[in-house]
């Protein structure tokens, strides 16, 4: 009994820590934009206000009225979107989540998710689909995409179990060849956009070849968004490495390899061999994440782009760290982080701010929960000083009543 109330102290106290800190990064970015509103002279009070209601309430904006003034309300163009740009930060949270579990630092997600993407847009419009139904090519494709992830993944694994090297040099490494591999490959391929002379550095989208995520009814709830059956497949995955890392022996051999992996081995865990599938689980759902993010069909992959990395990947770090690494809490915290993106978009085009503003929320909250287990301790320890305090009392109590006995 002790240890369960133990256990739900802790999952409070994380909890806690990471509602500070988005409470905290919130208040930052409306102090950021009571000084610009301030210092601005293009902009005034009612400005000031307006941008702090879109920092809180940016994904239920409808607009402005007639009157010109900020309506909220439900928005399912708003509300769909979220929701798609919340399915690749749930999956990179995933990966994150699923390597600190197992006691290693994916760093690497930005180049698994190169990778993921690279073989999921040769696969999907590779395949032509007067041949092979367009729902065959679309799974070729999706597992194509997972298993370049998880091969890439691989790479630091075999580094970190065979010979001892960092998983975070090792995946820093691998990102960046990735990145170059991927350009040089989209070079040299026949999928760049020629037909829209505008967009020859974007390669084709998977609509061309007829490939796209079904619906699955979701454009009929959230009408006028991007949101497709990918959520569903993302929140699946999720509950998947839950029930994985807390309800098989396989979660506790890996978890065991992350809490000591020498205390593993001695108790007869394959500890090499775990650390490698760790990390080609994590790679697999980075990659994942490319995968569905470019085969809903409505979204072009810039390929010149990418001898730079791209940022979801690294987002997922903060996804997982705000959720204290649960697998169930990465698909709240995706979601929230992917509300903030759409509060940003509506700063831009309601108010004279831009969305830059919530990239500085995102930078404090991330910060801040960089430094959530001292936040924990911090909570930790004022608890048990209030459980100490009326203990104490009682003593003294006592020690008095043996006194005037």
């Amino acid at each position: 009994m002790k240890n369960d109330l133990r256990l739900h102290g802790e999952g409070a106290r994380s909890v806690m820590a990471s509602v500070l800190s988005i409470l905290i990064g919130l208040a930052a970015g409306s102090l950021l934009i009571v000084i610009v509103g301030l210092t601005s002279p293009a902009l005034g009070v009612k400005s000031l206000w307006e941008g702090v209601r879109l920092v809180f309430l940016g994904l239920f904006s409808t607009g402005r009225d007639a009157a010109g003034a900020l309506s909220f309300g439900f928005n399912p163009a708003n509300m769909g979107n979220m929701l798609f740009r919340a399915t690749p930060l749930i999956l990179t949270g995933l990966s994150v989540a699923v390597a600190f579990k197992t006691g290693l630092f994916n760093i690497g997600a930005p180049g698994q998710y190169l990778a993921g993407t690279c073989a999921t847009l040769f696969t999907a419009l590779s395949i032509p689909t007067t041949t092979v139904p367009a729902w065959l090519v679309w799974c070729l494709a999706f597992l194509a995409g997972m298993l370049a992830g998880a091969l890439w993944g691989c790479i630091p694994g075999l580094l970190k179990s065979l010979l001892n090297i960092n998983e975070v040099l090792a995946c820093i490494m691998t990102n960046w060849i990735a990145a170059n591999l991927v350009t040089w490959a989209f070079d040299v391929s026949n999928l760049k956009n020629v037909v829209e002379n505008t967009k020859s550095g974007y390669i084709y989208k998977t609509t061309y070849n007829n490939v796209a995520t079904a619906k699955m009814g979701l454009d009929n709830l959230f009408p006028g968004s991007q949101v497709n059956g990918g959520i569903l497949i993302a929140i699946v995955l999720a509950i998947l490495m839950y029930i994985m890392l807390s309800r098989t022996t396989f979660g506790f051999q890996l978890k065991a390899c992350g809490s000591n992996r020498y205390a593993a081995r001695y108790a007869g865990i394959p500890d090499r061999r775990n650390i490698v599938l760790s990390m080609a689980i994590a790679g697999a759902l980075a990659g994942t994440a490319g995968s569905l993010y470019f085969l809903s069909g409505n979204t072009e992959f810039f390929w010149s782009t990418y001898q730079s990395l791209p940022a979801v990947g690294f987002n997922g770090i903060p996804v997982a760290l705000l959720a204290a690494n649960h697998p169930i809490g990465v698909i709240f915290t995706g979601m929230f982080m992917s509300m903030l993106d759409i509060a940003g978009l509506q700063l831009t085009n309601l108010t004279a701010y831009n969305e830059y503003i919530t990239d500085v929320i995102i930078a404090v909250i991330v910060y801040l929960s960089a430094f959530s287990l001292v936040i924990k301790t911090l909570l930790s320890g004022r608890r048990r000083h209030k459980a100490a305090r009326p203990a104490a009392q009682d003593a003294s109590t006592t020690a008095k009543g043996v006194s005037d006995s």
